[in-house]
């Protein structure tokens, strides 16, 4: 063994495998550049290739590339798993340390290898990372006269942005509005339940279950812009945490109809505590979050009422049947 033996890495290892040692995916240890890293995605800015990922497995795979990003242009799906970054081989390799890899300075390239589901041989992407700025909210009328609203994350601006957005939309009267979610990975809380209070206006709207068994409930906040109008929410295997709390909710109190696929299956809540002295952070798993009905979410997902997938052709002709089965079914209603 080679001499002196560093006690910071030696610290660092010794935490992270007592939190490892918890069995909980979710659980884990971030040393200072990591716990920098992934504390920075919440702002809507960040520099790299612009994909939500997951770290539980042997490789890091992919849950959503954001909309706009470097990942999305260049073919990354829902599932991919990377195997390799810039031809270095990732077995082993710690998932925080792959995300560093992945990311870097805007304009320089990676080239990542990945594993499809459906692909018999790996396949190679170069991307070239920028800084990605992501809205939290995007709204339009489409040319059948309803109102789309697409939430990408749940972020710090997202339930300013939100009401704005529909303030805006609403006001042309639509017939029925499209909420979508796909590719949504989560994120606060708070946001998710100013969100869901925005269509739903039943309580409770989001239970918490601790490990003991208590329960929180979380009721809906009064004044919401669009509690009435006919709704669809589109969802997809990118669709994770607390975009499943709001599909799951206004699903259990059948103020829309879910159209897509099975979601991802996060139906846990973190606590990230910074540790003293800029020694990075943890994550513990604190609690469940279930639908108002008492429905898991965590590894189950989300089924829709109406399964509509979106397959490689769909991509590659510009088609999007999920959206065009929403729009037919607020239409229909008329």
């Amino acid at each position: 063994m080679d001499q002196p033996l560093d006690d910071q890495k030696l610290a660092y290892g010794a935490i992270s495998g007592m939190l490892k040692a918890a069995g909980d995916r979710h659980t884990g240890y971030m040393d200072p550049a990591q716990f920098t890293l992934l504390t920075a995605d919440s702002s809507g800015e960040l520099e790299g290739i612009g994909a939500e990922v997951d770290t539980s497995g042997d490789f890091l795979s992919i849950v959503s590339p954001f909309p706009g990003s470097p990942a999305e242009a260049a073919g990354l799906l829902p599932g991919d798993v990377i195997i390799e970054v810039d031809g270095v081989d990732m077995e082993g390799v710690p998932p925080y340390e792959v995300i560093t890899k992945v990311r870097g300075k805007a304009g320089t390239q990676v080239v990542l290898t990945i594993v499809r589901e459906g692909e018999e041989e790996p396949l190679e992407f170069t991307i070239t990372r920028y800084k990605i700025t992501i809205p939290s909210v995007e709204g339009k009328t489409l040319e059948s006269g309803l109102a789309y609203v697409k939430i990408n994350q749940f972020g710090d601006k997202t339930a300013k942005e939100l009401k704005e957005t529909l303030t805006t939309l609403l006001a042309e009267n639509p017939k029925g509005l499209v909420l979508d979610l796909r590719g949504n990975p989560g994120g606060y809380l708070n946001a998710a339940i100013t969100v869901i209070s925005q269509f739903v206006d039943q309580s409770p709207v989001m239970l918490e279950r601790f490990g003991d068994g208590t329960e929180k409930k979380y009721n809906a906040e009064a004044g919401g812009l669009a509690v009435d109008i006919p709704m669809v929410v589109l969802i997809n295997e990118g669709s994770a945490s607390a975009s499943e709390i709001v599909a799951g909710t206004i699903q259990d109190y059948s103020r829309g109809q879910i159209v897509g696929v099975t979601s991802y299956g996060k139906g846990t809540v973190q606590s990230w505590i910074p540790l003293d002295n800029n020694q990075g952070g943890v994550r513990i798993t604190i609690a469940r979050w279930l639908t108002p009905t008492g429905r898991t979410i965590d590894r189950v997902g989300i089924e829709p009422d109406v399964e509509v997938k979106l397959t490689k052709s769909d991509r590659e002709a510009g088609l999007d049947p999920q959206l065009a089965e929403a729009e037919r079914i607020l239409l229909k209603g008329q």
